[in-house]
């Protein structure tokens, strides 16, 4: 039989190739014949995840190519599509951290039935978990326990993960897009109401005092090293000043139709790196639960090493913490009458 196209038919198990996937799963225990009932649900698990890393890879390597382009307009079907395909690895990670509850029924006596027989494998081995935070922007001077990280990996996967590393991450790629954009540094939208200075910040920064209470005023020193004196931008941040303050610009002034899809980028990225967080705490948390304090099966320290980690792996830390210098609608300033011609599409 054929079909219409003269292509031959798609039988659905061949299709997915069920036969290589059902095949998969050769717990230790029973080559040890002694099979302990909980360690196919351990190979199973581990084996989605695995599945769901490759997809967001998939995902996340068809958005970097979006932002590789030389000129990305910010109502254009280019930030429509890498905001959609970053929305699809957000609910990914969600699912992941869901995912937790199935791994949670199994109690730390069915694990210890077989987990001795897994040494010297790891979770830690996975390679396309590390190759997605690469991928992201996690380089490898930020990673912790550096050394533990390259001992545990073969030559050809550490070769994978420093090629991953080698490309130009999300990261990198949306501080490009943020540099590019003008609306608060450009003189020809804001000479006219702030004086010499030509841009946003002095105004923004008045407003910002304002705001302020005695106790928040310690504040104000870093956010003039982060906004209105670029000389004093702190050293060693990953984000540049100009794409820090497009940044805030952006969730600042969100309201305005051609900011709506930048700031629901960002605010995915965000939830992205958040996800991320919460899938490691969870991770942490089962750990503890299922083998205490007992040392990894791959030689970490365990639950200790894998909270450390997690609380440091936060790749879009300095986004979030943008948040610290939002203000009320009510004390925005106004902006310029041709400003916001540009960003509502007013002739």
């Amino acid at each position: 039989m054929k079909t219409i196209d003269n292509r031959p038919p798609v039988y659905y198990s061949e299709y997915l190739q069920l036969d290589k996937i059902l095949a998969a799963q050769a717990p230790e225990s029973a080559k040890e014949g002694a099979e302990a009932p909980d360690e196919m649900l351990f190979i199973i698990i581990h084996q989605v995840y695995e599945l769901w890393f490759k997809q967001i890879l998939h995902e996340l390597n068809y958005v970097r190519s979006i932002f590789q382009k030389e000129k990305i307009e910010n109502s254009s079907p280019d930030i429509y599509n890498a905001h959609h395909r970053l929305k699809r690895v957000q609910a990914i990670i969600a699912l992941a951290v869901q995912q937790m509850d199935i791994i949670e029924t199994m109690t730390p006596l069915d694990f210890l039935d077989f987990r001795d027989l897994l040494r010297p494998a790891s979770g830690f081995q996975s390679i396309q978990f590390k190759m997605v935070e690469a991928a992201l922007g996690l380089q490898y001077e930020a990673r912790h326990g550096k050394g533990y990280y390259l001992s545990q990996l073969s030559e050809s996967d550490i070769a994978r993960v420093k090629e991953e590393e080698g490309k130009i991450s999300l990261l990198r790629l949306v501080e490009q897009w943020l540099e590019r954009m003008p609306f608060a540094d450009e003189k020809q939208f804001w000479e006219e109401i702030s004086g010499n200075s030509g841009n946003f910040w002095p105004l923004y920064r008045e407003a910002y005092v304002n705001s302020l209470t005695e106790a928040d005023m310690g504040n104000l020193a870093y956010f003039d090293a982060l906004f209105t004196d670029p000389e004093k931008y702190p050293e060693g941040r990953t984000l540049s000043a100009k794409a820090t303050r497009s940044a805030l610009f952006i969730m600042l002034y969100r309201d305005y139709p051609l900011l709506h899809l930048p700031y629901e980028l960002l605010t995915t990225i965000l939830s992205i790196d958040h996800g991320l967080g919460m899938w490691r705490q969870r991770h942490v948390n089962m750990v503890r639960m299922t083998i205490g304090n007992r040392v990894g099966t791959g030689g970490s320290t365990g639950a200790d090493y894998l909270k450390k980690a997690a609380d440091t792996h936060y790749i879009f830390k300095e986004l979030s913490d943008l948040t610290s210098y939002l203000l009320p609608r009510q004390m925005l300033p106004p902006l310029p009458e041709n400003l916001k011609k540009t960003l509502g599409f007013c002739n």
